[in-house]
């Protein structure tokens, strides 16, 4: 991969006429997409989705990277591809159709609790059906706990520590966190276990405890995918991205009083800076603070 971009920069530098500086702001680009896609173990460009690119961007949104830059980032990828696919390297630009997020903001899209609400209930939890009752708590989950889709993937057995209330939680760079479990979401987590999880082992031994319907680990495309399905059927229209639970776990924790400090541990964020993003999406309730504590209020 490194080798390709190196190629890349020579091509954008002397056959398309690009400045120095340009130049040096895409291959700097395409070198962070490198580094998410070698952590989500893709090593060819020809492997690559557009879930992979889209999952790349939350990725650097959730990292507090500002909307100009993410729009820089596709910009960058899209020229990237672009070259690939002039020099055969893929046999289709995936990136054709997508088009540059000028409307993302700052602020992460999230969900009111009556949002929140309307979504959990679409997968009801009275089904018998296994993937529904699978989904349901898979929804439920992320957004009691605010796990990341991978996060929520790769979640195993051994990380239920129902006895303490607790879930252990693999985040990025394989940096653990412990992360109180509501109890919506453990009762249905217990019942998804003892009563439907079963059905989809197929005689295999699987230590992931969201499987597929072929007894296998479930892919983030596929977690997704139920997102924006379960959204759709709840008649919200939001911009839904991969991190909207995680979102609004945080957001809901900061409007009703949680410390900033406790929220970023429950994130796995590695800087505050990260997680004061949320702080500016609760504008009455700092109002309302401003007005109780201030004496020049």
């Amino acid at each position: 991969m490194e080798k390709i971009l190196k190629h890349f920069a020579g091509y954008i530098l002397i056959e398309k006429g690009l400045s120095k500086n340009t130049v040096s702001a895409y291959t700097s680009d395409i070198r962070f997409f490198i580094e998410y896609l070698k952590e989500e173990n893709i090593e060819n460009f020809s492997d690559v989705t557009r879930n992979d690119i889209l999952f790349f961007l939350e990725d650097s949104s959730d990292k507090g990277i500002e909307p100009a830059s993410l729009a820089r980032r596709l910009v960058s990828i899209k020229v990237f591809f672009k070259y690939l696919f002039q020099e055969k390297l893929i046999k289709a630009d995936i990136t054709d159709v997508m088009t540059s997020p000028k409307l993302w903001r700052l602020l992460p899209d999230f969900l009111t609790p009556d949002e929140v609400d309307s979504l959990l209930e679409v997968y009801s939890s009275r089904v018998r059906d296994p993937l529904t009752i699978r989904n349901r708590t898979i929804l439920e989950l992320m957004y009691s706990c605010g796990l990341r889709v991978s996060e929520t993937v790769n979640l195993k057995l051994t990380d239920l520590k129902f006895d303490d209330g607790i879930i252990r939680v693999t985040g990025k760079g394989n940096k653990e966190r412990i992360v109180p479990l509501g109890l919506p979401a453990e009762r249905l987590l217990k019942k998804y276990l003892e009563k439907f999880r079963p059905k989809l082992l197929k005689g295999e031994d699987e230590s992931i405890v969201f499987l597929s319907n072929n007894g296998r680990i479930l892919t983030r495309e596929r977690v997704w995918g139920i997102i924006k399905e379960a959204t759709k059927l709840a008649g919200i229209h939001k911009n839904i991205h991969p991190h909207t639970l995680r979102h609004s776990f945080a957001s809901h924790l900061l409007a009703n009083g949680a410390d900033l400090r406790v929220i970023q541990e429950m994130l796995g964020h590695a800087d505050i800076s990260t997680t004061q993003i949320y702080t500016h999406i609760d504008q009455d309730r700092l109002k309302n603070v401003l007005k109780q504590f201030h004496p020049r209020a």
